[in-house]
């Protein structure tokens, strides 16, 4: 019996904050009690008891007991910015329904429709940033991202330029916050930029809803899902939905294409060989699925940058039902956090975690199930999946062909892990056409 089964070790820290402070300051925070705990500990994060499960043994029993010990958990700042209609906070039948909705805006057909804008939109960018020379890069690729999310989620026009693109910046800096609604609060700052961010998307979809026959965004998409029964969404459901694609296809996306532009710089070997593999295709901006689908080395390159800077951290789930975990009890009510990131780092599944590897995804090399997990796993593994994989490897297949860069000297490379992680200074870098 799992109630006979003492607590995982660890501390509380302060009254009511618990060690809330450090989980979001320190980034050494898991690894310092895994060394001393081991794969299991407790704490308390953001006012609730949390047991913290590191390892692909973990991250299996928490990805496969969804609705029988846990559910989906979120921080208050989260749950409330991202909105009750939207699918990450939904749980059960309802949580199901919706998904078999918003995944039909990320089938292959649709996939395919979104290339041209991708690639056109990628290659502005390329071509902006070569006649900089000198550039802050993740500050760009903000905007690149958003760009490309806005054109194709709802429609905008060079999204990171208007006054919607300054409301969205303001909304995901109150995302990961402390929820004080005070004057001021990076949180009432956020609750104030959702509202006129739905109004605007609200303004988008009634004009959509009266024309005919369009479906080059993923917006006219999911105006026409239907489920088994005929249901369509709501306008309410649809904005919360549309706010929480547009965060998805942003902010994880940015961090990921940050770090295989600062990892690739830093492993010129590596760089070397993407660039032999791009040559045995056309050097022109016609890509097509097929042709990503042939570079096996790129996508092994951006399965290993998913591996070392692991765009999410971990997942948070709720307790419904004790259960007994490692040999330790998981009382119910409390929280759960199964972790990502460190998984991606256990020496047992990576020989040489720190190193930077792509062959260990050469094609030959079987991988344990749940031993990377960069989009989640199971019934909730991240909708946008493969909308990311489209995007990370059109930018890096048109980068790579015909640019340059190198990361200037004297700059902070360290990442901050909070909300994603991003270059300390914004990886700066000289960027140049390549010689033809």
């Amino acid at each position: 019996m799992s109630s006979s089964l003492p607590l995982p070790p660890g501390s509380s820290g302060l009254p009511v904050i618990g060690e809330t402070f450090g989980f979001l300051n320190d980034p050494d925070f898991s690894t310092k009690r895994h060394k001393q705990f081991g794969n299991v500990f407790r704490t308390n994060l953001f006012g609730r008891s949390t047991i913290v499960l590191s390892g692909v043994d973990a991250v299996r029993f928490v990805l496969l007991n969804e609705n029988q010990y846990f559910v989906i958990s979120w921080p208050p700042s989260v749950k409330t910015l991202l909105g009750s209609a939207s699918v990450p906070v939904q749980q059960g039948s309802l949580h199901q329904q919706r998904r078999k909705l918003l995944v039909q805006a990320f089938q292959p057909r649709a996939l395919a429709s979104y290339i041209p804008t991708m690639t056109s939109i990628t290659q502005n960018y390329l071509d902006r940033w070569a006649q900089k020379e000198t550039i802050r890069w993740y500050p760009e690729l903000r905007n690149y991202t958003l760009d490309i999310a806005c054109q194709l989620i709802v429609g905008i026009s060079s999204g990171s330029q208007t006054r919607f693109g300054e409301l969205f910046e303001i909304w995901v800096k109150g995302l990961f916050s402390v929820p004080l609604k005070l004057p001021g609060t990076k949180f009432s700052q956020a609750l104030k930029s959702r509202q006129l961010l739905l109004d605007e998307i609200e303004r988008v979809v009634k004009a959509r809803q009266s024309q005919e026959n369009i479906e080059s965004d993923s917006l006219s998409l999911l105006l026409n899902a239907k489920d088994e029964e005929g249901n369509r969404l709501s306008i309410d459901e649809l904005k919360d939905q549309v706010l929480t694609l547009l965060f998805a296809g942003h902010e994880t996306l940015t961090s990921e294409i940050a770090s295989f532009c600062l990892l690739t710089a830093q492993h010129p070997a590596i760089l070397e060989r993407l660039r032999a593999e791009q040559s045995q295709f056309k050097n022109d901006d016609l890509l097509t699925l097929e042709d990503l689908k042939q570079m096996e080395f790129l996508d092994q390159v951006l399965k290993e940058v998913l591996r070392v800077v692991s765009p999410v951290g971990g997942g948070f789930r709720e307790v419904i039902q004790e259960c007994e975990f490692d040999g330790y009890k998981i009382p119910k009510g409390s929280q759960v956090l199964y972790e990502i990131g460190q998984t991606h780092q256990d020496s047992t599944l990576y020989p040489n975690p720190k190193q930077f590897d792509p062959e260990r995804f050469n094609p030959e090399q079987k991988l344990e199930p749940f031993s990377h997990v960069p989009f989640g796993g199971g019934i909730r593994e991240c909708l946008g999946k493969e909308f990311a994989r489209l995007e990370m490897r059109i930018f890096a297949a048109l980068l790579i062909r015909n640019y340059e860069w190198e990361l200037l000297p004297g700059q902070n490379l360290d990442l901050q892990m909070i909300p994603t992680p991003q270059p300390k200074d914004g990886l700066q870098v000289k960027f140049r056409r390549r010689a033809s």
